[in-house]
């Protein structure tokens, strides 16, 4: 076991609404208080649902709320946009940033996605960084590389204390949704090469994104330098999210 504590994020992505999200909550709390209480847990439900996530997880809950996203800027003529203290409104904790959906099909660049990192962090808001390769980079042997130039791209302007303070994510593009987990051994190489990359990441959570699931958690979790998992798929329902969480750590 490594000496981080465990992180398990649900990105809940384009599912459920705000009633669906109260009913989850629901039912997922009980199951959450009988995990371990060094595991971190999130959920990352669409804004529209934020407000009622918020509202169901009582204060002082085990359970912490995420965002799938925010804005670089703070405030302005930015339709369509939402900044971090829109959603320190709802003490969200984590955002997601970087996302490689994002990044396909919202274009955004790594200056973009550093930007957004370093105005997080401004808000007291935890970033969890996603990083990963396209099959095609990876057939090439190009997967470490373009890892650690995404790495150094969106936090290359911050201060060890700072960079101290993010979550990394990797998730190989090529797996995402598609039922096709990475093999356990490639994503402990980047998660290496990760931690590696600059002295404040030695302590960080390193979470493994890419069809994890009940049945495979536990594998990664084996792995000396990955500390959990941001799950999509899989964190939808909520016997299957404490199923997954608990069979990871149950090692």
């Amino acid at each position: 076991m490594t000496r981080r504590s465990p992180l398990f994020v649900g990105n809940w992505k384009m599912n459920k609404n705000a009633l669906q999200t109260r009913s989850f909550v629901e039912s997922f709390l009980p199951l959450a208080e009988n995990l371990p209480a060094n595991v971190g847990i999130a959920i990352a439900p669409p804004f529209t649902a934020l407000a009622a996530a918020a509202a169901a997880l009582r204060s002082g809950s085990r359970v912490a709320l995420a965002a799938q996203t925010m804005s670089e800027f703070s405030e302005g003529a930015y339709t369509g946009e939402i900044a971090a203290s829109m959603l320190a409104e709802f003490n969200v904790a984590y955002v997601i940033l970087g996302h490689s959906e994002r990044r396909f099909y919202q274009r955004e660049s790594d200056a973009t996605i550093g930007a957004k990192v370093r105005a997080a962090l401004d808000a007291e808001i935890t970033p969890i960084l996603a990083v990963g390769e396209s099959l095609e980079v990876r057939e090439a042997g190009n997967a470490v590389a373009h890892v650690l130039a995404q790495i150094q791209a969106a936090t290359g302007e911050l201060t060890e204390a700072q960079a101290a303070r993010i979550v990394l994510a990797y998730e190989p593009i090529w797996a995402i949704g598609t039922g096709k987990n990475c093999d356990r051994d490639r994503a402990q190489e980047i998660a290496r090469a990760a931690r590696s990359a600059r002295r404040a990441f030695a302590d960080i959570p390193i979470l493994y994104g890419g069809s994890m699931k009940p049945e495979n958690a536990a594998g990664y979790m084996e792995m000396p330098d990955i500390d959990g998992g941001l799950v999509g798929g899989a964190s939808l329902e909520a016997h299957s999210f404490a199923r997954l969480i608990a069979g990871a750590i149950a090692r």
